[in-house]
């Protein structure tokens, strides 16, 4: 589980194929000792699962493998060497819950349609697979690249979020534009009580 509270930028420095894998290779600053094989970490969204661990200099790089299904589904498939990637650590008993419930279990790709500049924010509209739409509410909760965010207005399968500075600063979103592609994932608490409506 994550919060989409984003605490590090990675970036994209080697993939490899491997069958239906691939196999990336991530530079980060986290401290290389407190990252162990096996743990999770959600790479823009996505949880993935460290399968090396190891130091080059001041940095600290990881692999992960990504299956066929997650490069068809999110973004990790257009991802190039230097492609910037918002990292978060898998939540530990105890953490605060900064953001909202994040499973990095993205659910599929939106896009970018607009995005509007003012007193150091960013106002983007953005457009949601139709078949998400109905999990998408005013105020509620929304991952984009595995940032926490709030909805602001939904008109049919399109919906605004408001970014505040430190938001552009420390995430990839400050440098996102109409027309990119972003790794959506729907509020789980919306999912449940839809699902639960249906049984109703």
């Amino acid at each position: 589980m994550f919060t989409g509270i984003v605490t590090d930028v990675g970036q994209v420095v080697s993939i490899a194929p491997r069958g239906e894998l691939r196999r990336l290779r991530i530079a980060c600053s986290y401290d290389a000792d407190g990252i162990a094989l096996g743990a999770s970490i959600a790479c823009s969204g996505v949880c993935l699962t460290v399968v090396a661990v190891a130091r080059e200099g001041a940095r600290t790089i990881f692999d992960v493998d990504a299956a066929a299904e997650t490069l068809a589904v999110t973004t990790v498939g257009t991802w190039v060497v230097g492609t910037s990637i918002n990292l978060e650590r898998a939540l530990k008993i105890g953490d605060e819950l900064g953001g909202h419930i994040v499973t990095g279990h993205v659910d599929g790709i939106a896009k970018v349609l607009s995005r509007e500049d003012f007193d150091d924010m960013s106002k983007f509209w953005i457009e949601a697979p139709r078949e998400l739409s109905r999990f998408i509410a005013k105020k509620g909760s929304v991952a984009l690249d595995g940032v926490s965010l709030t909805v602001n207005e939904v008109e049919e399968n399109r919906f605004s979020v408001l970014l505040i500075p430190h938001t552009l600063s420390v995430t990839t979103l400050g440098g996102r534009r109409a027309g990119d592609a972003l790794n959506i994932e729907v509020d789980l608490m919306a999912r449940y009580a839809a699902r639960l409506s249906v049984a109703g």
